[in-house]
């Protein structure tokens, strides 16, 4: 894989899974820093408690809104564009799963219309 500026070309991204839904925001990366060759990622990590490496503001909202982390592993990446591309359905990789939580929420609003 080609290099890529972590903040821009991954910090914040869309992840699309291999049916092509949107799965999820890119909120922190793990890194090897021991790596052969320079420092690598190993991982994207996915959901609020993701944010706590984000500073004060990162880590008040990650209090208020709570919730776990996913660790998607970084051979799950097929490619990086627009969005970040995964090679399975984002079920198998545990993510979309605050999407459900949230229609539910959404669907009790008068005039959702969902």
């Amino acid at each position: 894989m080609n290099q890529v500026d972590l903040a821009l070309g991954l910090l914040d991204h869309q992840l699309v899974d291999s049916d092509g839904q949107e799965c999820g925001k890119v909120d922190d990366l793990e890194l090897d820093l021991k790596a052969a060759g320079g420092p690598r990622v190993t991982e994207i990590l996915v959901g609020p408690a993701a944010w706590r490496g984000r500073g004060r503001l990162g880590r008040l909202a990650a209090a208020l809104v709570g919730g776990q982390t996913v660790h998607v592993p970084w051979a799950e990446v097929v490619r990086v564009r627009a969005g970040v591309e995964l090679g399975r359905p984002a079920s198998e990789l545990r993510l979309g799963r605050g999407d459900e939580r949230a229609l539910r929420l959404v669907e009790r609003i008068p005039g959702a219309g969902l």
